[in-house]
């Protein structure tokens, strides 16, 4: 690809089907994680062109939440580990909120180190390219390749793919003003840590693309911790627990937002506009996507 060339990619956010905390930790002080995520069509837009000197910049700008930018930091690591001297300006317009337990920082990150191995002419699952992605953060290496995963490890270690799951309605629902801290949700799990469930069965549903058999074992032992440092997140949880159409909903990652499988891209809709009409929450309808460059 030719360097001067510019640039446009979505980065999808992503839903935790299962999320599965362990109290031990690796020496990084990463918890030890079973994750199983899907890639979800609500995105941001990047371009990435040359410049004079490497930049990124967010519309709108990152809030206080953002302890460092991940995007910035990715695009460093990458450029030392291939050595290369092309210097991007990076421009991200944001719609995933961040605070959510969608993958934010993480689908920014990881989409423009896929991006930028594709520049470079490097295989976006090159080990050099996955090995920053783990250095930048726990669940970047999943937008290397953003089709249906388990990772193990910190969530940052690849274990298996499943067939792609796109076309499930959903609906994503969060308190407004909510916005959680990945960080202080996982020091409330060390106070009351739980042992988790396994992933086998769901996986099992996975690569069968059962989706009843998905929706009745979804799993997040983190919610509990999530909840008890802001439990106004609980009240769209159990909301769209009781909503006909909605098959199954939970708490995705660390919180603040909850995500239902619906029965219809329909029900979803009607979910969404019950959830900003009535009680001003948050609310997107979405589908599960797949890989194919129109994920957005």
């Amino acid at each position: 690809m030719p360097r001067s060339r510019l640039q446009t990619v979505q980065a999808p956010c992503k839903v935790n089907l299962h999320l599965g905390i362990y109290a031990e930790k690796d020496a990084r002080g990463y918890h030890r994680v079973d994750s199983v995520m899907v890639p979800v069509g609500l995105c941001n837009t990047i371009s990435i062109e040359s410049a004079p000197e490497t930049s990124v910049a967010f519309e709108p700008a990152l809030d206080g939440l953002v302890r460092r930018n991940a995007t910035q930091r990715a695009v460093e690591l990458l450029s030392q580990e291939l050595g290369v001297d092309e210097c991007v300006a990076v421009r991200i317009k944001r719609c995933i909120p961040s605070g959510g337990g969608l993958g934010s920082s993480s689908a920014d990150a990881g989409s423009v180190l896929r991006a930028l191995a594709e520049r470079w002419d490097v295989d976006p699952l090159d080990q050099r390219v996955v090995s920053v992605a783990r250095r930048v953060g726990a669940d970047v290496a999943f937008f290397l390749n953003p089709v249906p995963s388990l990772l193990r490890g910190a969530g940052d270690t690849l274990d298996k793919t499943f067939p792609a799951l796109a076309g499930v309605p959903l609906a994503l629902v969060m308190p407004e003003g909510c916005a959680s801290s990945t960080r202080e949700v996982y020091e409330e799990f060390d106070r009351i840590p739980s042992v988790p469930e396994r992933p086998d069965a769901l996986c099992d549903a996975l690569t069968r693309g059962n989706i009843l058999g998905i929706a009745a074992r979804i799993y997040n032992n983190l919610a509990p911790a999530a909840l008890r440092l802001k439990p106004v997140m609980g009240e769209p949880a159990d909301w769209l627990s009781q909503q006909p159409g909605v098959i199954a909903s939970q708490i995705t990652g660390s919180g603040s937002c909850s995500f239902a499988i619906c029965e219809s891209a329909s029900a979803a809709e009607r979910i969404v506009r019950t959830a900003e009409n009535e009680h001003g929450w948050w609310a997107k309808a979405v589908f599960t996507v797949g890989l194919d460059g129109q994920v957005c």
